[in-house]
């Protein structure tokens, strides 16, 4: 069947003979050539791609897709496509936002889903899992044992702790648990030889450059992270949910800074624009036209009393509203029902999401915003900013619009992107804070990184994988 594929850069390859070999080195069950399978796998939760898909295109397809259901088979298929020279794309729940998993060059998707096992280590507070395993699973799996993760991204119900840590990947609750940098103690991982790798949990070591870091955000550049072991929390004994309206952004912003600064640690912090603070606070008169923050604490009984506290004291310039939109942000936080919703209407949707430090955040909010407004199309932009640190904050850009006429979807996305990001670079901030780089944002790379961190990446993904076999064309490297 001849489909139209975007990034296709396939070479010729005796699909049949491949296929076969697989079978042999797996089993039937565990590779598949259906056109279903590779259609799946031709893409991830990459926004533009769905109007691709609209218009009768694909991102591009895979030759063979397989199953592995441990170390042993992803070991045995990479050592055959380092062999033969055939690309080998990751692919964990796919709900990667910029298409970093796209098969470009075809080649075989590794599907780890099937690597899938859990085992807690009560006494030393972690827990080992398969990659494949899946977000929700593993947090329902540890709140029944009476422990959290504290690891909430809106991917959760769909994502793994693989692609977790191959975009770098944060949750909800960041302000307190941390990013998935944060949680990672070791991991497992096959490199592009088929060799293993293994990182042991420990507390801390130094012992040579942490190793595990080059598997942190990297894709699927340099090896294929086949298990792992994560901090996780006792259960909280205690949740305290709290709103506020402030009359300015920068209000808001210094409130959570020097709450920050005492050294309180609430679980989440999420502070909405004036547009977007209708979405969230919209059963509250009072809030129309003020930017509203929504606070959750958790932990220990006597722990989160004094963060209460603090976080009162330093919301005192702004008007307290309870705990209802808190609670309706958590019912609606993983409804992420717009895109499919508004697609079909030609509507383009995306978020863009970029780190600043705090003393830069309002302008180049200021900044980002009426550039993405002030490209033709545009229907509607907004933000929100939701991970934050000592010394800055994440904001997280939503945006809308209807392609000009004589001017495709396409066209339109790359213009708003454009924007955005040269806004960003102009702040001196990071152009990605947790979607990674991936096919969207590899345009940029090397202005952020500047020419020698550039090289230094393209010789450390030479050194691994000196065949570049793994995620081949992707973040430009």
């Amino acid at each position: 069947m001849l489909v139209k594929e975007v990034f296709s850069q396939k070479e010729t390859r005796n699909i049949d003979k491949i296929y076969k070999d697989l079978v042999t080195i797996l089993s039937p069950r565990k590779v598949s050539k259906k056109f279903v399978d590779l259609v799946s796998y031709s893409h991830d939760y990459w926004p533009i791609s769905l109007l691709w898909f609209l218009e009768g295109r694909l991102p591009a397809l895979p030759d063979i897709v397989v199953f592995p259901e441990s170390t042993e088979d992803v070991v045995k298929v990479v050592k055959y496509a380092y062999e033969n020279n055939i690309p080998i794309y990751p692919y964990g729940g796919g709900t990667g936002v910029l298409g970093g998993a796209v098969p470009e060059y075809g080649g075989i998707v590794i599907d780890t889903k099937r690597l899938r096992h859990i085992k807690i280590f009560k006494e030393d507070l972690y827990v080992e899992v398969g990659a494949g395993i899946n977000g929700m699973i593993l947090e329902t799996y540890l709140n029944k044992e009476g422990y959290t993760l504290g690891h909430f991204p809106q991917s959760l119900y769909a994502s793994t702790v693989g692609g977790w840590i191959s975009t770098k990947a944060i949750g909800q609750f960041s302000t307190k648990y941390g990013g998935i940098e944060d949680m990672l103690l070791g991991l497992e991982a096959v490199l592009p030889t088929g060799e293993v790798l293994l990182l042991r949990p420990d507390p801390r070591a130094a012992i040579g450059p942490d190793l595990k870091k080059l598997f942190i955000e990297a894709e699927g550049l340099f090896g294929i992270v086949t298990k792992a072991y994560l901090k996780i929390h006792p259960y909280p004994r205690k949740r305290i949910f709290i709103s506020f309206a402030s009359e300015t952004l920068e209000d808001a912003l210094n409130s959570v800074r020097n709450i920050l600064w005492r050294g309180a640690r609430p679980a989440v912090i999420r502070i909405y624009d004036k547009v977007e603070t209708l979405k969230w606070f919209h059963m509250k008169k009072k809030a129309k036209g003020k930017i509203g923050t929504i606070i959750i604490l958790e932990g220990d009984e006597k722990l989160v009393e004094a963060e209460k506290q603090i976080v009162e004291e330093e919301f005192s310039n702004a008007e307290p509203m309870g705990e209802e939109p808190v609670k309706y942000w958590l019912d609606k936080r993983f409804d992420v029902r717009e895109l499919p919703e508004y697609a079909p209407l030609g509507i383009v949707i995306d978020t863009i999401e970029v780190a600043i430090p705090w003393s830069k955040a309002v302008a180049l909010y200021n900044d980002v915003i009426n550039a993405i407004r002030g490209v033709e199309g545009t229907l509607i932009a907004y933000a929100h900013a939701s991970h934050f640190y000592s010394q800055g904050v994440c904001f997280y850009f939503i945006f809308g619009g209807l392609p000009p006429k004589g001017s495709s979807p396409t066209e339109y996305y790359e213009k708003v992107w454009k924007a955005a990001m040269e806004a960003t670079l102009k702040h001196g901030g990071a152009i990605s804070h947790h979607h990674g780089i991936g096919r969207m944002r590899a345009k940029w790379i090397k202005e952020y990184l500047g020419d020698t961190a550039m090289n230094i990446l393209k010789k450390i993904k030479r050194a691994i994988d000196n065949k570049a076999i793994l995620n081949r064309g992707n973040m430009g490297v």
